[in-house]
Parts: C-alpha cells; structure tokens; sequence
C-alpha cells in the first residue's frame, strides 16, 4: 500500500496529473485509446518500406522502437499526451517518389534521412525551425498536408487493386473478377462505417476485420505462430550512416532537402492543431513546443540509424485527448504498449497491401480535410494551393508538389498586388525550389 503511494506521487511529480485535472485510470485508458488507433503502423510502415526494398521485419522493429523512443522523449520532455512514430507521408516520398520514381536505392535514401535527420535536429536547437515554419503560409501548409493525403491514398488505391495502369487513361479501374480487390472493398467499407460511428480505433478494428475475412476466404495465408523473438534489425541498422558517402550528386542534395522540409511541416502543424483540441494553447502560442519538437527530431534521428523513415506526432492522438488524456502519461503507456507489440511480428505475414490499402485511403481523406481551411475565393492563393495538392498525385512525386506550390505563391502574390504580405524567406525557398527542379528533373543522375 506504501509502494502504491509512493508510485502514485512520482507520477504525480513527473507529470503533474492535478495541475491537468486528470487522473491515472483516465490517463492509461487515453493511451490505451491512442495506441489502438494508431498501431496500423506497425504493419503499414514494413509494407511501404518493404516496397522499396527493405527487410519487412527489420522495419517492423526499427518503427517499434523509434515510436517507444519518441512517445517516451514525448512524455518526459514535453509531458504532453501526443504519441510519435514513422509518418506515413515521409515513408511514401521515400518509397514511391525517391526510390522507385528516381531510382536510387534504398541505402542510398536512408542516407539522405540520416543526413535530413541532423540537419533538423541542429534547426531545432537553434530554433531556427520555428523562424523557417512560420514563414510559410498557412494555406500553402494546409496544401501540403492535403497534398499528401491524396497521394497516400493514390497509392492505397493502387495497392488494392481499385484503379491500375492504362495506355489510353493513364488510370482507369480495376478488375472486380479478382478476389484480392473485393478484399480492400470490404475492409474500405467497413472501416469507413466504423469512423462514421466514431469508433475509437476504428482503422486498427477495420484492419484486423479484413486480415479474418482474408484468412477465412483463404486469400490469405494463416501464419504458422503468433509470438515470436523480435526481428533482427541487422539488414537496416547503421545502413544510412554506412552510405554517406553515395550522396554525392546534386540529385541526392535535393532528396534530403526534401525530406528536411516535409519533416518540417508534418510535426508542427499535427502539435498545434492537437494542443488547440487539448485547450493547450496560451496567447496563440503552445508551451513547450521547443521541447515537444526536440522530441521529434531526437527520435526522427534514432529511427534513421535504426532503418526507418522520419518520425512525426501523430493526429491520431487526437482519440486519446478526446477521452481526457492530457498529460504525458499517456505518451508513456503508448511507449510500453508498443514495447509489447514488438513479440507480434509474424502477424506480418498476413497484413498484406490488400488490408494496408484501405488504411492509407482513410487515412488520406483524414489529411485532406485540411482543404477546407484554405482560402480558395482568392485566386493568388487558390493556384499555388492547387497546384501542390494535384501535383503531388499527378506526377507521383511529393517534392513535385511542394515545388509546384513555392513557385507559384510569390508569382500570384506579386500580381495581386501582395507583395508585402510576402515572407522574404519565401522568396530564398523560391530559388531553392527552382534549383531544386533543375536538379531532380533536368541534371543527369
């Protein structure tokens, strides 16, 4: 009973429970909640990097313990109830615009991550992150989260088997004569109904409702255990850092250019809009983001070496605060919960892109309700917007869209006659973009 007590007033101590007006039982539910609705990734992320080239299972433990190492930074440095772990747009530029439209290889990328993942650790201890993300407009960010939503789910479409290549139409349907199809079908029907519903962890119920229909109907195959040692990360660790010497090319610059300003964006904007829903916010400002960022960045550098792409909070914590969680605590359980998860590894196996596919859908509608906010009356603002949304899907290349949009902006502004309204770092990006093109698109590999 004495232990218990004394158990209760550290946490007390660490993260002020009182002060919140929470409790410990509210506290372990919300990250309870939080883990649920976002444990998607611990089969997704393998399957996307696993597209690139990489070892499945490494993947699988490097996303397990970057997420126990930046729920953990979360929870003890920031004390807020926001979880971080692998974001899906990071993993999607990596795979789909890096290594298969570009054609570099994996290790070569997971360079460019490390090296990214430096890089935004010293602009977050010089703050300088914060000067760089608000100098950007909130439409174009708002752009580049819809942006990617809709790319994310473009792939998820793909991967299902809902739309395929087409000589004529560049896209057109897929077969509904394959079964595998009918099983994304089903899983995007029944996970949408469970959002609809509000169900708490609705995408990780509509994942495992799926694999078991998959599993009954022989579409997939049973896994011959459940539990099992945690995967070696052998195959991924330290491979970023042992191929620094390949970047080399001005190409490969600008794939780390661009995973630093991606990187720059997912984080901040997902804190602010989670520390609005929390009531955390003070004179338009969120306490401690120098510390909620610093976690971030620490685990975005853990999870380079450990052989996975850049870390993001996510907004799925969102669930979590919604049911009371307001302190770090929460953060922690979802830690400890993913520290579990690691012994569930064969469960891959049967987590195949036919059940990943319907997550990355809704989880790209999720991110494109950021549209909404933007302001599409003013056409100085509508064109540069649009043009990161679409570009991003259209040319299957998340750096095409951001550079679509930076381009643009200062064009339209100046012509509406704006041009004070103009940042003038938007105009040092404008040139970065520009030479940015030139040596993706135009400079030979």
């Amino acid at each position: 009973m004495e232990s218990t007590t004394r158990d209760l007033s550290f946490i007390e101590r660490l993260f002020h429970l009182k002060e919140a007006n929470t409790t410990v039982r509210r506290e372990i539910l919300a990250g309870l909640t939080t883990f649920v609705s976002m444990a998607y990734i611990l089969f997704v992320n393998p399957q996307v990097l696993g597209d690139a080239g990489m070892d499945k299972g490494a993947v699988f433990t490097a996303t397990a313990l970057s997420a126990i190492l930046g729920s953990l930074l979360m929870a003890i440095l920031a004390n807020y109830p926001i979880a971080i772990a692998p974001g899906l747009g990071d993993n999607a530029f990596f795979t789909y615009s890096v290594v298969l439209a570009m054609g570099i290889p994996w290790q070569t990328a997971m360079a460019g991550v490390f090296i990214s993942s430096i890089l935004f650790l010293l602009l977050s201890v010089v703050k300088l992150r914060e000067i760089v993300i608000n100098s950007i407009p909130h439409d174009l960010k708002l752009a580049i989260a819809a942006g990617i939503g809709i790319f994310i789910a473009f792939v998820g479409l793909k991967g299902g088997g809902l739309i395929v290549a087409s000589k004529s139409t560049l896209v057109a349907m897929g077969s509904f004569t394959v079964p595998t199809t009918w099983l994304t079908i089903f899983g995007l029907i029944v996970t949408g109904v469970l959002m609809a519903r509000k169900v708490p962890g609705s995408i990780f119920i509509g994942m495992v409702l799926t694999t078991i229909l998959g599993l009954i109907t022989g579409l997939i195959k049973l896994p011959t255990h459940i539990i099992s040692t945690i995967p070696s990360m052998k195959p991924t660790f330290g491979v970023g850092i042992a191929h620094l010497g390949d970047i080399s090319q001005p190409q490969l610059w600008a794939v780390v250019l661009i995973f630093l300003l991606v990187a720059f964006f997912d984080t901040a904007g997902t804190l602010i809009g989670l520390a609005e829903q929390a009531g955390f916010m003070k004179d338009n400002k969120m306490p401690r983001i120098g510390q909620a960022l610093m976690a971030d960045s620490i685990s975005m550098l853990g999870g380079s070496v450990m052989g996975t792409t850049p870390t993001a909070a996510y907004v799925e914590s969102s669930a979590g605060i919604a049911i009371g969680g307001r302190t770090g605590l929460t953060s922690l359980v979802v830690g400890v919960l993913f520290a579990l998860s690691m012994f569930f590894s064969p469960l891959l196996t049967v987590v195949t892109s036919n059940v990943t596919a319907p997550v990355l859908i809704i989880v790209g509608i999720l991110m494109a309700q950021s549209m909404k906010q933007i302001h599409w009356e003013k056409f100085e603002i509508a064109m540069p917007a649009f043009l990161t949304i679409v570009g991003m899907p259209l040319t299957y290349n998340i750096s095409y869209g951001i550079a679509f949009g930076f381009l643009a902006y200062p064009l339209t502004m100046i012509a509406a006659g704006r041009r004070k309204e103009i940042n003038p770092i938007m105009y040092i990006l404008f040139f970065v973009f520009i030479g940015l093109i030139y040596i993706i698109n135009i400079l030979p590999s």
